[in-house]
């Protein structure tokens, strides 16, 4: 158990992207932690938010597939368009939230919520802005090329 634990660490292919996933969801406690004063563990796993995590994770695995396999290779093509994918949909999927967002607001106005309590609850469910993608991309291609 524990080589086969061993094994998959010290596959770059994992360890790369993982990493890419990690920082990025660090980042984004630490930009919440200078715009709020106070340090929220929750973000490590919540969805959302600057930067996207999944779009550093995608980032980072077709980066290093590019750096170990070739920028030539098919393996390579199918992680940038599995990056693709996931980058667009994490855009697409904000844009939709905030067209639900303005329907809720709407209801909220006649439910004995406060404004606060649904921005909090709306900022854990939301998607991501093209800004934070294409960050999350960055932060990936980074993390991969200092890890590679």
């Amino acid at each position: 158990m524990l080589q086969t634990v061993r094994t998959i660490l010290a596959n770059q292919l994992i360890v790369a992207p993982l990493l890419g996933w990690l920082s990025a969801q660090a980042l984004k406690m630490l930009i919440d932690y200078a715009r709020c004063r106070r340090l929220n563990p929750r973000l490590m796993v919540a969805a959302g938010g600057m930067p996207s995590a999944h779009s550093a994770l995608v980032a980072a695995l077709a980066t290093a597939v590019g750096r170990t396999h070739g920028i030539d290779s098919p393996l390579f093509a199918v992680t940038v368009v599995l990056a693709a994918i996931v980058m667009y949909d994490a855009a697409g999927v904000r844009q939709a939230v905030d067209r639900q967002s303005r329907v809720l607001s709407h209801l909220l106005n006649h439910a004995p919520l406060t404004h606060s309590d649904f921005d909090r609850f709306l900022e854990e469910l939301v998607g991501h802005t093209r800004l934070q993608v294409v960050a999350g991309g960055l932060v990936g291609i980074a993390v991969a090329f200092l890890y590679i």
